[in-house]
C-alpha cells in the first residue's frame, strides 16, 4: 500500500489526486450498517470480526474513499481487561465506577492485543486480504480514554478529570502513564496484524490550556508516538479544539495532524512546519445543507491546503449520523476530480 495516494500525502506528498477518507465513514448514516448491525451492542458487533469486517468495507465499497478505518472504537482495550466501562445508546462510554485512586489501576492490569482483543486481530487480518486501500487502524490517546474513566460518562467540563489533574496530579499521572501503554501496546497488535497507518483519537484534548497539555498530558502521548515510530507506519494525531494546543503538536513526532474544521489550515502549517501531512477540515454540519453549499466550502478548503505539501481532505471531526450518504458520495467524486488542481 506504499504508493497508495493516502499513504503518499503522509509520507512523501507526491499524488496526482488528492486522497480523502472519512472519520465515523462507517456507522449510523449508512443503512446498509443499520441493516447489517441490528439491535447488537456495538461492542458486540465490534468482537464478531466477520461483521467488523463487513461493517469496515461498507463505505469503502459505497463513496470509494482512499482509505478504510477500522470498525472499533477507543474503548474496547480497557474494556477487554474488565474495567467496567460500556458504551450506552444514544450517550457513550460509562462507568458506575468511575476511577478515583491508584488502587483502581488494578482494574487496568494485564493488557495484551493478542489475549485481551483477539477478535480486532482476526478482523484486520480478514479486512487486508479483501482491501485494495490501506486500512487505518485507531486509539483512544490516554487523556481522552482517561476522562471517561475519571468522569465515568461524556461530560463538557471535565470536572472530575482536571480536579486530579491539578490537585492530585500523582493519582492521575499513573492512570495517564497506565493508559499510554495500553495505548501503545493496542497499536502494536494492530500494526503487526497489518494495518497500514494509525490516528490517535484526542476527541476532548482542546478543553486543556496549552500549560495543561504540556505538562500533564503531552509527554504520555509522546511516549505513544516514539514508540509507534519504531514500527514504521505513519501516525495521525486527532484533536478537536486545538488551535490554540498545535504548538504543542508541533514537538510531538507525528507523521500528520488532523485539524478540526476551527481551525486555518494555512496557519496551522505555519506552526507545525511544511513536513508535517496536514489532514482535514470540512465542518461536517455542511454534510447536512446543500450540495451546493458543501461543495463551495470544499472548493475553499482544498484551495487553502495549497499551504500543505503532504494532505489528505477528511472532515473536521466525525459523519454527522443524520448525514444523506449521497452528499459523501459527491464529496468524493468532488475530491477526486478537483482536488489536485485546487491544490496547484
Amino acid at each position: 500500500m506504499k504508493n497508495s495516494p493516502f499513504i503518499s500525502a503522509l509520507t512523501t506528498g507526491e499524488n496526482s489526486t488528492t486522497p480523502v477518507w472519512f472519520m465515523r465513514q462507517a456507522g449510523r448514516s449508512l443503512p446498509e450498517y443499520r441493516a447489517t448491525k441490528g439491535t447488537t451492542n456495538i461492542l458486540d458487533a465490534i468482537s464478531e470480526p466477520e461483521l467488523a469486517a463487513k461493517i469496515t468495507l461498507q463505505p469503502v465499497e459505497r463513496y470509494g474513499v482512499d482509505a478504510a478505518v477500522l470498525y472499533s472504537d477507543i474503548i474496547v482495550p480497557v474494556n477487554s481487561i474488565g474495567f467496567g466501562v460500556e458504551i450506552e445508546a444514544g450517550v457513550g462510554p460509562v462507568t458506575k465506577d468511575p476511577y478515583r485512586s491508584v488502587q483502581d489501576l488494578s482494574r487496568l492490569e494485564g493488557f495484551d492485543a493478542v489475549s485481551s482483543t483477539p477478535y480486532v486481530l482476526e478482523t484486520i487480518k480478514i479486512l487486508k486480504s479483501q482491501l485494495e486501500v490501506p486500512l487505518i487502524g485507531f486509539a483512544g490517546a490516554p487523556f481522552t480514554v482517561a476522562s471517561y474513566l475519571i468522569e465515568g460518562r461524556p461530560t463538557r467540563t471535565f470536572e472530575a478529570t482536571k480536579a486530579m489533574m491539578h490537585g492530585d496530579s500523582n493519582t492521575f499521572k499513573r492512570l495517564m502513564e497506565r493508559l499510554a501503554e495500553i495505548t501503545w501496546l493496542s497499536l502494536q497488535g494492530q500494526i503487526e496484524a497489518g494495518v497500514d497507518a494509525v490516528q490517535i483519537f484526542d476527541s476532548w484534548i482542546g478543553n486543556l490550556s496549552a500549560f495543561e497539555y504540556g505538562t500533564f498530558v503531552a509527554p504520555h502521548t509522546q511516549y505513544v508516538v516514539e514508540k509507534v515510530k519504531q514500527l514504521s507506519v505513519p501516525i495521525i494525531h486527532f484533536g478537536t479544539n486545538t488551535t490554540h494546543l498545535l504548538g504543542e503538536f508541533a514537538k510531538i513526532a507525528t507523521d500528520g495532524v488532523s485539524l478540526d474544521h476551527r481551525s486555518s489550515i494555512a496557519a496551522s502549517v505555519e506552526t507545525l512546519g511544511k513536513d508535517r501531512a496536514i489532514q482535514g477540515n470540512l465542518d461536517p454540519i455542511l454534510c447536512l445543507t446543500t450540495e451546493e453549499v458543501m461543495l463551495q466550502e470544499a472548493r475553499r478548503v482544498l484551495s487553502e491546503s495549497r499551504s500543505a505539501k503532504k494532505y489528505v481532505f477528511n472532515l473536521g471531526h466525525g459523519v454527522l449520523p443524520q448525514t444523506n450518504p449521497t452528499m459523501l458520495e459527491k464529496l468524493v467524486e468532488f475530491v477526486h476530480k478537483n482536488g489536485a488542481e485546487l491544490r496547484q
